[in-house]
């Protein structure tokens, strides 16, 4: 990573050795452990550990990430969906690589995953209408609410901008509380994509993304 890792267990002392405040210690100490809590039975991992030299941050972070994860409504085949895209699009390895599996097990299948991984990037007009990509190909193997998704991600993460006509599939297709936790889902990892990819977190910047396959297989020999 471009800077170090904050400690693996809650500081005492400030970078120059000078001890924290008493409630300084117990509040960073707290945030620790519900990083922790959300992380278990897995140790903490990189992107804690980077986000971590700032335990507020870190705090906001995992409450924000932890209802995203835990507390939507959406079903989870098509949030993973989204993230999986956000990480092709800004070509976010270390995000690919933990959320491949996860899309995986939710229901996304190896073939659907490729899909997502092979589809050339959305190009959109500067009114924000979609150039390529207007119609779901002929043989796909994603669903239509997948097609969309994958579509309003694009929008979302490339453009800004999001032309009536998407959000328009979107809305026909989701509650208004689903649209909100996938707006708020594909924003959320833009930003976990934007903060992977400039820290380098995880030492994945010149790594490949995994075969959606591979993963598959991988999966099914730890059943």
């Amino acid at each position: 990573m471009r800077i170090n890792y904050a400690p693996s267990t809650p500081p005492t002392t400030n970078p120059d050795g000078t001890p924290l405040p008493e409630a300084e210690q117990k509040s960073t100490a707290e945030v620790y452990e519900r990083v922790a809590a959300r992380r278990k039975p897995r140790p903490l991992i990189p992107l804690d550990l980077a986000l971590l030299h700032s335990p507020p941050i870190a705090n906001g972070y995992n409450a924000l990430l932890g209802a995203i994860r835990t507390q939507a409504v959406m079903p989870q085949d098509i949030l993973e969906l989204s993230v999986c895209r956000v990480a092709i699009l800004n070509g976010a390895v270390y995000e690919w690589n933990a959320h491949a599996p996860l899309a995986l097990k939710a229901g996304v299948t190896a073939a659907q995953l490729q899909e997502v991984k092979s589809l050339p990037i959305s190009t959109f007009t500067t009114e924000g209408k979609i150039i390529n990509n207007v119609e779901k190909p002929a043989g796909s193997s994603l669903t239509d609410f997948q097609w969309d998704t994958v579509i309003f991600t694009d929008a979302m993460t490339k453009n800004i901008k999001v032309d009536d006509a998407i959000f328009a599939a979107i809305k026909s297709r989701f509650s208004e509380r689903e649209v909100v936790e996938l707006t708020v889902c594909i924003g959320a990892y833009n930003m976990v994509s934007r903060f992977l990819v400039t820290l380098d977190v995880g030492e994945n910047n010149d790594k490949s993304m995994k075969d959606p396959v591979a993963i598959e297989a991988e999966l099914n020999k730890s059943k």
